[in-house]
């Protein structure tokens, strides 16, 4: 994913923390002031000895970085776990979405980034540590990093408009593999792969997961979150159905992209807001 944009070290800090769980942002935030406090507290008057003046203008400089350091640093780790608590809370929003509405047009209608957080939900649910890239485009090299069993594993998701990933992207990422010394890899997208690259991922520590297997990856989440159906809107048309996410009337779509190019399904009304889908029946 492209990685052009420059930031500053504040955001580069921020953004680092963000991808660790929200509760190592908090750790993080109180250790730092810890430590920080403790190396800017103010001691004796200080006297510059004979001769190490430079030694001791290290030293003054250290202690006033430290202090302003205690005030800085927790700020933004406790940012960082702020936005990292708000994307835990976002996948497990687009899980509940996507489990309760398995049509393929729902993973087409996910943004490049949605799906990323999709997938990545989907490992934790299966026992994975999950370590996001933290990209800012929509293609392009590892997206995910996953941890289980003292084992790393790479993962390149695949969330285009075309319906079949080729075996160009499966050697691409066998190659990286390779080069990084990970245990296996998964190419994951929302539509399905051609026979070459199922061909070329066979006796290798690759596996391919399409959108069907993806629903299936998030399986468990329905033990816990059950399908529910939403009470009808009250002003909604006879014979409209209500969204099953939010309640409100649907319209009858055409999907434009996907397996299921040119069939009808009903929309949520509230979309994009809500990307609620029921079929057509």
């Amino acid at each position: 994913m492209a990685r052009s944009k420059k930031t500053s070290p504040a955001e580069d800090l921020l953004l680092l923390v963000a991808l660790l769980p929200w509760w190592a942002g908090v750790g993080l935030a109180v250790l730092s002031y810890a430590v920080l406090h403790a190396l800017s507290a103010p001691g004796a008057a200080p006297v510059a000895p004979p001769g190490q003046i430079g030694q001791f203008a290290v030293q003054m400089l250290g202690r006033q970085l430290a202090y302003y350091g205690q005030f800085i640093l927790p700020v933004l780790c406790l940012a960082g776990a702020a936005v990292s608590a708000l994307r835990r809370r976002q996948r497990r929003a687009l899980v509940a979405a996507v489990t309760q509405n398995p049509a393929a047009s729902m993973l087409d209608s996910l943004s490049w980034r949605e799906f990323e957080q999709l997938v990545g939900e989907g490992f934790h649910l299966q026992g994975y540590q999950v370590m996001e890239s933290g990209g800012n485009g929509p293609d392009g090299g590892v997206d995910l990093v996953l941890s289980k069993g003292g084992e790393r594993f790479l993962v390149q998701c695949k969330q285009w408009k075309a319906y079949k990933v080729g075996v160009e992207v499966v050697r691409e990422l066998y190659g990286v593999m390779t080069a990084r010394g990970a245990a296996g890899g998964f190419v994951v997208t929302s539509g399905q792969f051609t026979e070459p690259a199922r061909e070329f991922a066979k006796g290798r520590n690759l596996t391919l997961v399409d959108g069907t297997l993806l629903i299936r990856l998030l399986g468990p989440v329905r033990t816990v979150q059950p399908k529910t159906t939403a009470p009808p809107a009250p002003d909604a048309p006879a014979g409209v159905p209500a969204c099953p996410a939010c309640g409100k009337s649907m319209v009858r779509r055409i999907a434009k992209r996907g397996g299921q190019a040119g069939a009808a399904f009903w929309g949520c009304g509230g979309y994009p807001g809500c990307k609620g889908t029921r079929a057509v029946g």
